[in-house]
């Protein structure tokens, strides 16, 4: 039986690598309705114009990852698998930053940045 806490600081875990190997262990709120993209935006772990160019709308893989975990994600959409299609560097475990909200399943997730552009 899982108690929930009202507690306001709900937050992840999360270990993001920059595209330069510098990793970054990083706490993300799961209350403000972000998602991973916008966490990396925050913490400046990728230049700004080198992520979320096109607002989080699956349009540009700028916030293309590599999912180095086996944390449970919500599967990939129509949209975001034809940018995926269309993005260089993809991989079997790509993802779009832009497309994963922070939730608690996230906690424990392991990303390394793809190249861009």
């Amino acid at each position: 039986m899982h108690s929930h806490t009202t507690d306001m600081s709900a937050e992840v875990n999360l270990k993001i690598t920059d595209r330069n190997g510098v990793l970054f262990e990083v706490e993300a709120p799961t209350d403000m309705n972000m998602s991973l993209m916008e966490v990396i935006r925050a913490y400046a772990i990728a230049e700004d114009g080198e992520i979320g160019v096109c607002g989080g709308m699956a349009m540009c893989g700028s916030c293309q990852c590599y999912i180095m975990s086996d944390t449970p994600l919500p599967e990939i959409g129509p949209e975001e698998e034809a940018m995926l299609f269309e993005t260089s560097y993809t991989k079997e475990n790509s993802r779009l930053g832009c497309q994963i909200p922070i939730t608690e399943d996230l906690e424990g997730l392991e990303v390394i940045l793809a190249p861009y552009p």
